[in-house]
């Protein structure tokens, strides 16, 4: 039985054009690996904004009054004017 040994050149013109693909090769990869640590710095901001965001809808809506209640509310936490309510017959114009 003969056993199959791979036949290795010495030729450095053989391994020249595979040292060049490696060496594109672990390139592209390295971009591509900073091309996914952006993308998941990306995710982990927005992530935090929309954790930011459900948090203030959870604000405000804690501040709805209950469905039987029939006042307004302001949620904004903006001052309120009262309303006149001899204002409220005049007619509008627009």
């Amino acid at each position: 039985m003969n056993e199959h040994t791979p036949h290795i050149s010495n030729d450095s013109t053989e391994t020249d054009p595979i040292k060049e693909s490696i060496q594109r090769l672990s390139k592209k990869i390295q971009v591509v690996s900073d091309a996914v640590k952006a993308i998941q710095q990306d995710r982990n901001q927005l992530e935090l904004k929309i954790e930011d965001a459900q948090k203030r809808i959870q604000h405000i809506l804690s501040r709805l009054p209950e469905q039987s209640d029939g006042r307004q509310m302001n949620l904004l936490g903006e001052p309120v004017t009262p309303t006149n309510p001899e204002d409220d017959n005049e007619p509008t114009t627009h």
